[in-house]
């Protein structure tokens, strides 16, 4: 029996910013991130669809450079 592939927003890129608490690769808080493989499939889609709004903010106070 093989364990089903879990969807992650991972990018290898894994440091967290001191003032917003947040992964600035990935979006993801450090409870987020640790917890990741326990939480339920509706858990970790809620998580995946407040990471784009996140990583825009992340964006706007220049703590990551603009896509492209």
């Amino acid at each position: 029996m093989t364990r089903p592939n879990i969807e992650s927003p991972c990018i290898k890129v894994c440091a967290v910013d001191g003032e917003t608490g947040l992964c600035l690769g990935c979006g993801r808080s450090l409870k987020e991130i640790g917890g990741w493989m326990q939480f339920d499939d509706a858990g970790r889609r809620d998580v995946m669809d407040q990471l784009p709004e996140r990583l825009d903010h992340l964006r706007a106070i220049g703590k990551i450079r603009a896509a492209g």
